[in-house]
């Protein structure tokens, strides 16, 4: 009985330890992930790219997630007004009409959600 026990044991351990190594591996991974995330997005907002969007607009959410919590670092100009679908005055006299859009510093302006590496290309950053 003792013996089994040992085994029993040895077999959790070694399970547990499996299970940390994993959980470790995969935390380093989205750390460096979430690190080059954010040297991307630090980099786009350095190169003057600014994104216009509204709180409200489903395409601005999907391209804040594409980010995740490197959007922190986008240069954002929120357009909605609280409790209405109406555009706030900066965005209006901005000449913007769709959500999101991205202007960058050459005025060139990209409506719609942009994948990183159309961002990439527009800025010269590196993707991450």
């Amino acid at each position: 009985m003792p013996g089994q026990i040992n085994i029993w044991l040895r077999r959790l351990l070694t399970a547990v330890l499996v299970i940390a190594a994993f959980a470790g591996v995969y935390y380093l991974g989205e750390r460096r992930k979430t690190s080059r995330l954010e040297a991307f997005a630090k980099c786009i907002s350095a190169k003057q790219a600014k994104m216009y969007g509204a709180y409200w607009c489903p395409h601005c959410a999907e391209q804040k997630e594409m980010f995740g919590g490197a959007f922190q670092y986008v240069s954002y100009v929120e357009c909605g007004v609280v409790g209405s679908r109406d555009e706030a005055p900066h965005c209006v006299q901005a000449g913007i009409k769709h959500f999101p859009t991205w202007q960058f510093a050459d005025g060139e302006r990209r409506e719609g959600a942009q994948g990183l590496q159309a961002l990439g290309e527009k800025t010269g950053c590196g993707l991450p």
